[in-house]
């Protein structure tokens, strides 16, 4: 079985270009279909989310396998782009090289996080669409579910996914769940609409709050945001009368000066009747003052405050990486090995079954013609052929088992099938 994979990543490409070869959910399945009906007998798996996009693809032979040009031309002619203009933006990975490749993005070691969960969920959708319009066969369910137990391995036994490195998600798993417990019954003011304070939402509606009220100073961008992801959008100029209903605020505006001093957050307060206040000020320059953070009842925790649990997280997953690449290693090494045994195996056992059948019609021949032999004789005569049979095959069935984790094995086979005419 031929594997290639064709894509780009957040490590070879920019945004823009990831962009433009990107595939919408929608997209994917009509892309698999297409491709399969360009080249027939070709499994198929396509994974595109914000930060890669990878076409998987698997043949019996490697005559029938769509090639790396083939596969570039496809992508940029669904996108209609010229193939020129994107072939250096897309890497290939083929044989030993794809199958660790693909272990490494569904244990998350090849995201723009190590350790996020997101990718191992995007993985196995990517995997289902394909297996329900039956463009992904054995050979693809075979990889992907290995790939699935080895994201699986390296969650249970490393911590490189204990400890959060992102800014948002330190911000929700490290900061604000020392404050409360659950954020459902939880008012959540949002301030701004830029990338972190989109992020951080995501993690807090992941966690379960629902009241989430959104302002930005343009109410167009506030209401994109509350759209996308659940919540309110209200105008900028409520941000004091929301603060004082609010039981946590995510602020990430970029104003140069604080949105929000101390005077005006001891005013809101009073209005509060003592309920605590949860702030992350995640924007730089700061939108709260910092002498705020000293009135009772105000948790205010700033970028700074996060960056060193963020740095302190990256050291200890970094410490864990030796040992997760070692699981990849030894299930890379596992499943080529067992890829090999399946993909010899039928070559063979004909070529067993073969040289059988020649031993046992010489050995009857000779005992037509040496009728006097005794039963012991016979037994003697039948060991000496099947050792010397066994002489014969074994060099050239050790050469195979010790190409067993190489794609030079598939020269071997051939030559063997042509060497034995087992075709």
């Amino acid at each position: 079985m031929n594997l290639r994979i064709i894509g780009c990543s957040h490590r070879t490409a920019s945004v823009k270009v990831r962009e433009q070869l990107a595939f919408s959910p929608n997209q994917v399945p009509e892309a698999l279909s297409q491709l399969q009906t360009r080249y027939p007998g070709t499994e198929a798996v396509l994974l595109s989310t914000c930060n890669r996009m990878e076409l998987y693809i698997a043949t019996d032979e490697q005559d029938h396998s769509p090639s790396h040009h083939d596969v570039v031309e496809f992508i940029a002619q669904f996108h209609g782009l010229n193939a020129i203009d994107v072939f250096e933006e897309l890497y290939e990975r083929t044989g030993e090289q794809a199958i660790r490749h693909l272990f490494n993005v569904a244990a998350s070691l090849d995201s723009m996080v190590v350790g996020e969960a997101q990718i191992l969920s995007q993985v196995k959708k990517a995997y289902e669409l394909a297996r329900q319009g039956n463009h992904a066969g054995t050979f693809m369910h075979t990889a992907f579910q290995r790939a699935i137990k080895v994201a699986r391995r390296i969650t249970s036994e490393t911590a490189i996914h204990e400890k959060h490195v992102s800014i948002p998600s330190v911000a929700v798993a490290d900061f604000a769940r020392q404050i409360f417990e659950r954020f459902d019954d939880k008012c959540v003011l949002v301030a701004g609409a830029g990338e972190m304070a989109e992020e951080t939402l995501i993690y807090l509606k992941a966690e379960g709050a629902n009241d989430v009220r959104i302002l930005n100073r343009s109410l167009e961008r506030a209401e994109a945001l509350a759209e996308s992801h659940g919540g309110r959008a209200l105008p900028w100029e409520q941000l004091l009368q929301e603060l004082a209903h609010a039981d946590l605020v995510v602020s990430a505006t970029s104003a140069s000066e604080p949105i929000v001093n101390r005077e005006s957050l001891a005013h809101v307060q009073q209005h509060r009747s003592d309920r605590p206040i949860f702030i992350l000020d995640l924007a730089v320059p700061r939108n709260f003052a910092p002498d705020a953070g000293n009135l009772p009842g105000v948790y205010l925790y700033s970028i700074d405050d996060l960056k060193d649990v963020c740095e302190s997280n990256r050291k200890q997953r970094e410490a864990e990486l030796p040992k997760a690449h070692r699981i990849i290693e030894d299930e890379a090494q596992d499943f080529l090995a067992d890829l090999h045994h399946r993909s010899t195996g039928p070559t063979i056992r004909r070529l067993r079954n073969l040289t059988s059948e020649l031993k046992q019609a010489e050995v009857e021949r000779l005992f037509n013609k040496l009728d006097d032999l005794s039963d012991r004789q016979r037994e003697e005569i039948e060991r000496a052929f099947d050792r010397v049979v066994n002489k014969i095959l074994h060099p050239p069935l050790e050469s195979l088992r010790a190409e067993a984790s190489k794609d030079t094995h598939h020269g071997l086979l051939d030559a063997l099938k042509r060497l034995f005419k087992l075709q």
